[in-house]
């Protein structure tokens, strides 16, 4: 099936939307077909990214998706997904429901759709009322904080921010206003020189001939949706170059049985790509441990590399996700060489690597005021610890943060480190161990039987020191 292209006529933009109006999204979701999960059944016209859309909707609400069925043929597009909240239990919030049901059929850019009433404050994925700052660069511990201590200088006020590694580059996007009038930045003599001063700081932090990119944009209403736009970065970046399967070549033939024998008794990711010739599919196959927001990643990754998803079926069982997609490109082509072949490969274990949780999980509750992520990451810095990855948001007056630290020495998380920081914060710390229902109550210095927290919203930089200035208002 080399090179075979399957026809598909012409679409025109208007009258897709046109067919959309006519035939709207049609919503179900059932609490009763399932005793364990909540069903929630999407009809709607077809057309590219809409998988992509509904996933996203989904997980930007830390829902779980544990199953899906999903069918786009005939230019209608039917799924079904079986849906948890964070903490394993039924969607049963009224609140919540009505807006599952009006964020899929409204407009996706639309304020009636940015709005989640009954939910509490997280960090906001999407700030396009903000000025933005994309950054690209080779990974390095304490970059963030200068450069956040150069917004700060500069009058800039950081009101969300989120970042990735991954095969040591690195990608980062800030969210700033000005921090007198507490508006976006928007002069373009203003912009040039922020961003100058920025180039100067990364620069310093690179050898001659290493990529790097620093970019400032104005508030757009067509801004992409910020975890996406940081897979786009990274794969401009080529952090998927050196991508690998660990059983070897995983594409058709012998490397094909071989990796999927293999992966069956390792915890690394498999991809393998097939072709259905009989209905002139290209198969995707993705093995790897299960997560939150695996779906959305692997569904990202596929869409902006122009592939559409006429079938899939989705599945996680003992921690383990399964995913097989029937794919063409947009064109209506198979996958047709090797080469385009292994670029998809490395490209879907790169996006599911990028999300990755390195180290104890460290949760902390304490009145928001300025410098305390940066008092908080001083503890970890003095203790030895670096911060892998990270998440912080306010609501009100309080503040709240994650933090996924480790130690090279492999030394855990002592009691005297977490009543360090707590005198720092004056707040609260609780420590997860690495047992997932496991983790230490610093009130009752013991270790408790709760389940585990999911994400809660943005990441930042890998071995982040501290955001100077004050924890902005962040929304969900």
């Amino acid at each position: 099936m080399e090179g075979f292209c399957y026809y598909r006529p012409y679409s025109n933009p208007e009258f897709e939307s046109l067919i959309e109006h006519i035939n709207p999204p049609r919503v179900c979701i059932d609490n009763e077909a399932c005793k364990d999960c909540t069903l929630i059944k999407v009809d709607s016209a077809n057309k590219h990214g809409i998988l992509l859309e509904v996933v996203q909707i989904l997980t930007d609400l830390d829902l779980f998706i544990s199953k899906s069925y999903i069918c786009s043929d005939g230019g209608w597009f039917m799924d079904v997904f079986h849906v948890t909240d964070q903490f394993g239990k039924k969607i049963t919030d009224e609140a919540l429901i009505e807006y599952i049901q009006k964020a899929i059929c409204a407009k996706r850019n639309s304020k009636e759709a940015q709005i989640c009433p009954g939910r509490e404050v997280r960090p906001r994925h999407v700030a396009m009322e903000c000025t933005a700052l994309e950054m690209t660069v080779t990974d390095q511990p304490g970059l963030l904080s200068e450069v956040s201590a150069v917004l700060t200088e500069l009058g800039c006020n950081v009101s969300a921010a989120v970042a990735w590694t991954h095969n040591h580059r690195g990608a980062c996007i800030i969210y700033v206003d000005d921090q007198e009038m507490g508006k976006p930045i928007t002069d373009q003599k203003r912009l040039s020189y922020i961003q100058e001063q920025l180039q100067t700081v990364v620069e310093a932090h690179h050898k001659n001939g290493e990529k790097q990119t620093v970019r400032l944009t104005t508030p757009s209403t067509s801004q992409t949706h910020t975890e996406r736009r940081l897979h786009q970065l990274m794969v401009a970046d080529e952090d998927y170059a050196t991508c690998s399967d660990c059983g070897g070549s995983v594409g058709g033939g012998e490397g094909t049985k071989y990796a999927r024998i293999h992966g069956m008794s390792c915890g690394c990711t498999h991809v393998s790509i097939d072709t259905c010739k009989e209905r002139g599919y290209s198969v995707v196959n993705i093995r790897c441990k299960d997560r939150p927001k695996l779906l959305f990643d692997t569904v990202c990754a596929l869409t902006d590399m122009q592939y559409m998803v006429f079938h899939a079926a989705i599945s996680s069982n003992s921690s383990i996700a399964v995913q097989e997609y029937y794919v063409r490109r947009k064109d209506g082509c198979t996958l047709d060489t090797e080469n385009e072949r292994r670029r998809v490969r490395q490209c879907l274990i790169a996006a599911v690597e990028r999300r990755g949780t390195q180290g104890l999980r460290v949760e902390i509750t304490a009145k928001d005021r300025i410098g305390l992520l940066s008092d908080v990451t001083r503890v970890f810095r003095e203790y030895g610890l670096s911060v892998t990855r990270a998440e912080i948001g306010t609501s009100g007056e309080k503040a709240t943060g994650t933090f996924y630290v480790t130690d090279i020495s492999g030394r855990k998380i002592s009691k005297e480190m977490v009543e360090a920081i707590e005198q720092k914060i004056d707040g609260s710390v609780v420590v997860h161990d690495k047992t997932p229902n496991k983790k230490y109550n610093s009130n009752t210095s013991e270790m408790e039987d709760r389940p585990s927290l999911l994400s809660l919203g943005s990441f930042l930089w890998s071995r982040l020191e501290r955001i100077s200035g004050n924890f902005g208002p962040v929304w969900s």
